[in-house]
Formats: C-alpha cells, structure tokens, sequence
C-alpha cells in the first residue's frame, strides 16, 4: 500500500509548542489532547498509522550540507520560512482518498489545515 506523509502546517513561527501549549487552558489543552489521543488510536486500530509526531520550532533545526569535503552545520532551518510544520503523520492507506479522509478527521480535530503528500517510492 502507498504511504502518505499527513503534515500540520503553522502560520507563524511562533505558534506553539508543547511547553507553551502549557499556558492555555487547562480544559481546552484536555480536549484537544484526548481528541489527538482518540484520533491516533483509531488511526493504530485501522492499521494505517506508521508514525506521527510534533516538532519542535525551526529555531532548533541543525541544517547539514556534506556535499562538499568539510561537512558544514548550520544552527537554522534550511529555508527562512514564515510558518512551518509543527507535526505529522505517517499513513499506510490504499490510496489518496483514505488518506484525504484521514487528513479531513485530522483537521477537524486541530482546527488546522493539514497536507498530505504521497511518499515516493
């Protein structure tokens, strides 16, 4: 089965982190977390979830360029970008339209636009 890589894209690099997702509302922190948690439960019953995950903000990216004979690294992200993706999923699916479903579910749940994107290969 082809495999589909499902990202949550950020509008700003300042949007949250785990550690500033602290200061919301406890209640509503509660929610989403059990709403992600109930998703990714029924995304690992179904047999479609690989992987998922959150990342942490581009100010923590080490860029590594090896192609010449000193492999530089860079404390930046590898493009200066005004938003970023903030998390993923990894999907093992039969084809573009079950992964645009699981894609719709995920963003209801996040409120969020989320992009799929096939792997190759």
């Amino acid at each position: 089965m082809p495999q589909y890589f499902l990202t949550v894209p950020h509008d700003s690099a300042d949007e949250p982190t785990m550690d500033s997702m602290r200061e919301m509302d406890p209640g509503a922190l509660e929610s989403l977390v059990a709403a992600v948690d109930a998703l990714n439960a029924e995304l690992t019953s179904s047999g479609a979830l690989v992987h998922a995950g959150g990342l942490m903000p581009p100010s923590t990216a080490v860029t590594v360029d090896a192609s010449g004979e000193i492999p530089v690294r860079t404390r930046a992200p590898f493009v200066e970008a005004p938003g970023y993706v903030g998390g993923f999923w990894i999907l093992d699916v039969a084809d573009e339209d079950a992964a645009v479903g699981w894609a719709e579910r995920a963003s209801a749940v996040l409120s969020s636009r989320i992009e799929v994107r096939a792997l190759q290969g």
